[in-house]
């Protein structure tokens, strides 16, 4: 069985790691952020330093979701944000205006909400799927094949079908 969830993956994954190794939101402009998440009826919030993140399934620093808003700060790596974000993205909006931390109730979301975070990243300026790849296996991301990549490449046809059914899949990802 394919466990692509972050959540899964941090009950195996005792500390993250240390913040320099993976992107975070403080080294992006939130206006590019903002618009990325403007397109699909979503609201980006900063939150303080140090303050914690409303909505955050695993804690600080990990974005957080309320309804339709994303929740991040600084410290927030860009693929939690990201994550987050299609958590939202997939839902239908009368799920999605009742979500309040936890976003997802099946692995078939899950897959579809990390495949389509790769996808997403191409979007963010100084990103793109490769690195964000490489940050989600960093981070503690699991799937069956062993890296993100694999996983995206070799057996992510399901949450593509999943997308694409849904018309949630990107044009230039046909």
């Amino acid at each position: 069985m394919r466990d692509s969830s972050p959540r899964a993956a941090a009950e195996t994954t005792h500390s993250a790691p240390a913040e320099n190794s993976v992107l975070l939101l403080r080294d992006f402009p939130l206006d590019a952020l903002r618009s990325l998440l403007h397109r699909y009826d979503l609201a980006l919030e900063i939150v303080a330093d140090a303050s914690p993140i409303p909505g955050s399934y695993w804690g600080d620093p990990e974005a957080g979701v309320i309804g339709s808003t994303v929740y991040a700060r600084g410290d927030t790596p860009i693929h939690s944000l990201l994550h987050e974000a299609c958590h939202l993205i997939v839902l239908p909006p009368e799920r999605r205006a009742r979500v309040h931390t936890d976003a997802s109730d099946s692995q078939a979301e899950e897959d579809a909400t990390c495949y389509l975070q790769i996808l997403l990243a191409e979007c963010v300026p100084h990103v793109g799927s490769a690195r964000l790849m490489t940050d989600m296996d960093t981070w503690g991301y699991t799937f069956r094949l062993g890296s993100t990549r694999a996983w995206f490449e070799y057996d992510a046809d399901d949450a593509r079908v999943w997308l694409r059914q849904r018309e949630l899949l990107p044009q230039s990802a046909g």
